[in-house]
């Protein structure tokens, strides 16, 4: 009997740590990032024209987790050759920038999910715009979250990080449902999907809270905690 061994460690390592493959990601996040914002530009009834640029990611929930993660991985490139990505820096502005990345990837990749399976048969085919309506935008956001679990292979987080990314989260949640600006859907939100978003939106910071390791140092942001 062979028995096949999968070292996900290796595998990450390997990627993230050579140029050409980390480069290739940090490429495709970008070209999604950009299909992404096409999507809000052209979205209706309410697109990013509609709103003040400092509200664009608030709007524009997967390009702004997608931008996050790309910032994310690039802050590895100074480091290709140097050192192991496991060991690869930490300070407070990269704890809070890797948190967030994680919690917008897994909470965006999974809502989309929720979303398009609350009311399949507006979006569910096999023909068609349908094909990439449903399977093409359902399998590429479920990438997002794959995307997400290597986050914590590199990066840190601290309690006052999980805290402020949950209180963005959840502020996110009230310019979607409060003033209308969730994404675009072919349907009415409704209660279901109101409460699935903030389900997510702990769950989210919960998986961060588990998964990521916490810095040697405290978190000067948060005096008092010991992190």
């Amino acid at each position: 009997m062979v028995t096949v061994s999968f070292d996900a460690e290796r595998y990450v390592e390997y990627y993230l740590g050579n140029a050409p493959s980390l480069s290739t990601l940090l490429v495709a996040n970008g070209a999604a990032f950009l299909v992404g914002v096409s999507f809000y530009v052209h979205s209706t009834p309410v697109s990013l024209a509609d709103l003040p640029t400092f509200l664009y990611p608030l709007f524009a929930d997967s390009p702004t987790a997608l931008a996050l993660v790309t910032l994310s991985l690039a802050t590895l490139l100074p480091n290709l050759g140097r050192r192991r990505v496991r060991d690869a820096p930490s300070n407070t502005p990269l704890v809070y920038l890797h948190t967030f990345a994680f919690v917008w990837l897994v909470k965006y990749g999974l809502w989309t999910v929720v979303a398009l399976n609350l009311h399949p048969d507006q979006y569910l085919g096999f023909a068609g715009a349908a094909l990439w309506d449903y399977w093409g935008i359902l399998l590429t956001h479920l990438l997002f979250v794959a995307e997400a679990l290597v986050i914590p292979y590199y990066g840190r987080t601290t309690d006052r990080a999980l805290k402020v990314a949950l209180g963005a989260l959840l502020l996110n949640d009230v310019f979607d449902y409060a003033f209308g600006y969730h994404p675009p859907l072919r349907y009415d939100p409704g209660i279901p999907l109101i409460l699935a978003t903030l389900l997510l939106s702990v769950g989210a910071v919960a998986a961060a809270d588990r998964l990521f390791a916490r810095p040697d140092r405290f978190d000067p942001l948060a005096p008092g905690d010991h992190e």
